[in-house]
Formats: structure tokens, C-alpha cells, sequence
């Protein structure tokens, strides 16, 4: 770490799609469009870029753009157009290799100049797409915390100089500091050594989504940034303490891992201009289309499309959250909702949300809600929403932004080089003992 002030609330916005579209004038017209948006938010000193995915596309469309360009390969793009921004690849643990995933990531992070990372997640939904049964939720986190450990060591076998830049401009590597990790194990069999020369970073940023009870362990155990979804501040202090609680029984010093949280938001100019805002978003809702939604995020297995609007659910329709095998915590959260008397279209219209925190407000009122959160020790990174949404990135730029920096919440200009110095987590301490070398801002 270099930074010689308090801590700040570091910050996430979503990477745009490079994808082309029929009719396009240009096909690099998304490409193009997501380096323009990467470098507007490098410019307002946004700490990095997080890409979501799917590895499928729903039949009823649930889920937008998710999943319709692979992030590793999105992200490679941005990086040559930025310079100091972070770059966050969602990759499957479940569906991908850690060998191949250490090489991707690895290069990346070479790529960028020390600014990648990645989000492993478990995934509940794709199988269909690799010949393979989806495993349930507790065999699917004990073959993450098994990918994680495996790529972590593949990072850290090799020795720092193994590869040497000549005279000339071309690299040339020393073997012999490639060194094996011969890891046999319940779900992968690796050799190596991995064929990446040492990072920039010593290992990219290690990001991990899962708020299950097997989530929260690996998260306590290995993740240095836990992206979580809790919607009220209760819920965010009951995780945290969680967390925070069997990261110390994994012998984990400090206040590692750092929180997450997604932050929908509706900016208004004036409380008039909220409520606005907030009745026309909620005039748009397809509440057909709402109900599959719903029934989505309480597992799936639910027909919501007969029952009356103005209604709570019926208590027989709730699933037993331990039958679910995808996503229990967001199924934990709509459970809850339904528990408490939310009508079927309240709960419709909290759906459009998937369970995050969602605030409306002005500025200063977004502001508060997460300095709350901040204060309370409970959000240490949090993705922003609107960049590139012509109703409410003025807003965001030139309102929530400014008001966050004027009560010194967020960084006004980046910390380090890289994105563990800019995300001020601390010294790196590789498998092999090993103190990964800093680097200066």
C-alpha cells in the first residue's frame, strides 16, 4: 500500500459490450462504444471494470445482455485503451480449467501493465452446454476452494526472474524457474509449471461471488474481494460479521476479505424528480415478464403467471431453500420478502433488482446511504450504475460522484500502478512464503 491517507470506499462500474449488432454502421461500433465509456471512467478515477456472465442464453431473455461476450477477451480489448483503470473477468470455476484460466488471467494481468482480475464463481445455470450434470451446491464451492488453491500455486511456483527482457526487446526465460506444483486432487490433476512468466501483480486480484453458507467459507478463506448482494444494512452487518468471523478461523490477519456490494440505484435531481423517475420506471415493468423474473429468483420451479397481483403468495408455493440447487441466497432473500406480506407485484417490482441493494434518491441522498454503509464497516467496494445510461449518467458524473469525493468517500486520483495497490489491499504473501514485490505508485 502506498497511499498516505484513510482508507477510502473504492468503486466499480460495469464494463461495456464490445459486441456488434446487425444493421450496425460500423461493426466495431461496440468496441468502440465500451473504450469510450472504459476511458470516461478512468477518467473519473473509477478503481476498476467488472464484467458479469452467463454461460448460457435464457429462453425468456431474464438476464439482458449477460453472458453475450466472453470477459477475458472483452477485457484484453479495454485494457489497450486505459492505462490505470482495474479489469474484473467473471470465470466459472464450475465449467472452466485452472491451468487454462492461470494462463488467460495471467496474460491479462501482463497485458494491462498489472491491473486484472478475476471474479470466480460457481455457476447455476450453462451445464447443458458442456455434457455435464450441475453439481450441487456444496461439491460445486469444494471444487472452487480446489480451482482457486490450484491457480494460486501456479502463480507462485515460479521465481520472479525466470524471464528477462534483452537487449533487443525480446524476452527470453530461464526454465529452471519454472517450477512444477504436481497437485493431484479431488477434481484436477495439474503438473505445471503454468507458462506465464511471473505477474506484474505476483497474482491478479481474487474476487469471489457467493453468499451461500459453502460461499461464505470460500469467500472467508481465499477471496480478497467478496462480492455479495444484501439488501438492507441488517443483512449487510449479519454478513459481514459472518465473514469476517471464519476468515479468522482460517487464520486470516487484517480485514481481508473486503466487501462488495452492487448499488442499483435511481438518481433524481430533487425528491419531485426521484419520484418521478422511480413511478415511470415502475410504469415500464412487464409484469408477465416480471412474474417469470420472480419465479427466477425464488428458484425456478414456481408458476407465478394465474395468481392475482395485489396478493402476497401463497406459504405453499416458497421453496425449501435447501432443495434449490442454484443461487440459494438469492432465493433466501425472496423468501424472506414473501414472508413478510410483500404482494405478488411488490415483489415483482423488487425482482427488477435480482435482490441487490437498490436505493433512490438525490445525490446527497445516495451519498448517505453509502457513507452508512462505509462507516459501518460493512461496504469497502461498491459498483456504481449508470455510466452510459443517458437518463442518469449525468447524474452520476456530475452528482453522485462530486459528492462522494467533497466527503473525501472516494479517491480522487488513483493510489498506485496496479489495482492491488489502487484497491489498497495489503502486501501480498504468496503459497511459497514468498512477499510478492510491490509496486510504487
Amino acid at each position: 500500500m502506498t497511499a498516505a491517507h484513510s482508507r477510502r470506499l473504492k468503486t466499480l462500474v460495469g464494463a461495456s459490450s464490445v459486441v456488434a449488432a446487425p444493421g450496425d454502421s460500423d461493426p466495431m461500433i461496440g468496441g468502440k462504444r465500451a473504450i469510450a465509456l472504459a476511458r470516461r471512467a478512468e477518467a473519473e478515477k473509477i478503481t476498476g471494470l467488472f464484467t458479469a456472465d452467463l454461460l448460457q442464453t435464457d429462453a425468456a431473455g431474464l438476464a439482458g445482455t449477460t453472458g453475450t461476450q466472453e470477459p477475458i477477451v472483452a477485457l484484453a480489448v479495454l485494457s489497450q485503451a486505459t492505462s490505470r483503470i482495474g479489469l474484473v473477468a467473471t470465470v466459472s470455476t464450475t465449467f472452466s480449467h485452472p491451468y487454462n484460466l492461470a494462463r488467460q488471467i495471467g496474460t491479462l494481468d501482463h497485458a494491462s501493465g498489472g491491473r486484472a482480475a478475476w471474479n470466480a464463481v460457481t455457476s447455476s445455470v450453462g451445464e447443458e452446454n458442456f455434457g455435464e450434470a450441475l453439481l450441487s451446491p456444496e461439491e460445486r464451492y469444494a471444487r472452487a476452494a480446489e480451482f482457486i488453491e490450484i491457480v494460486n500455486a501456479l502463480y507462485d511456483a515460479n521465481e520472479s526472474d525466470a524471464a528477462i527482457r534483452k537487449a533487443s526487446g525480446t524476452i527470453t526465460i530461464d526454465p529452471r524457474k519454472f517450477h512444477r506444483i504436481d497437485h493431484r486432487g479431488r477434481y484436477f490433476s495439474v503438473e505445471g509449471p503454468l507458462n506465464v512468466p511471473p505477474l506484474p501483480q505476483g497474482r491478479p486480484v481474487l474476487f469471489q461471488a457467493g453468499q451461500s453458507d459453502a460461499g461464505i467459507s470460500v469467500g472467508a478463506r481465499y477471496a480478497e474481494v467478496v462480492y455479495t448482494s444484501q439488501p438492507t444494512l441488517e443483512d449487510a452487518l449479519a454478513f459481514a460479521g459472518e465473514l469476517r468471523r471464519r476468515a479468522i478461523g482460517f487464520g486470516r490477519a487484517g480485514r481481508l476479505p473486503n466487501i462488495m456490494n452492487s448499488f442499483h440505484s435511481v438518481i433524481g435531481s430533487s425528491e419531485a424528480d426521484v419520484a418521478r423517475r422511480l413511478k415511470e420506471k415502475h410504469e415500464r415493468i412487464d409484469y408477465d415478464q416480471g412474474r417469470l423474473k420472480l419465479a427466477d429468483m425464488l428458484g425456478g420451479d414456481i408458476d407465478l403467471s394465474a395468481l392475482p397481483l395485489d396478493r402476497p403468495l401463497p406459504d405453499s408455493l416458497l421453496p425449501d431453500v435447501t432443495s434449490i440447487n442454484r443461487r440459494r441466497g438469492r432465493v433466501e432473500i425472496f423468501r424472506r420478502y414473501a414472508e413478510q406480506g410483500l404482494t405478488l407485484r411488490q415483489l415483482v417490482i423488487e425482482a427488477q433488482e435480482t435482490g441487490h441493494w437498490s436505493v433512490a434518491g438525490t445525490p446527497e441522498q445516495l451519498a448517505d446511504a453509502l457513507e452508512e454503509r462505509f462507516r459501518a464497516g460493512v461496504l469497502d467496494v461498491v459498483t456504481l450504475h449508470g455510466l452510459g445510461n443517458p437518463d442518469q449518467e449525468d447524474l452520476l458524473l456530475n452528482g453522485l460522484l462530486p459528492e462522494l469525493r467533497r466527503r473525501s468517500l472516494i479517491d480522487a486520483d488513483y493510489v498506485g500502478d496496479d489495482f492491488r495497490s489502487n484497491l489498497e489491499l495489503p502486501p501480498l504473501v504468496t503459497q511459497t512464503g514468498r512477499l510478492a514485490q510491490a509496486r510504487p505508485a
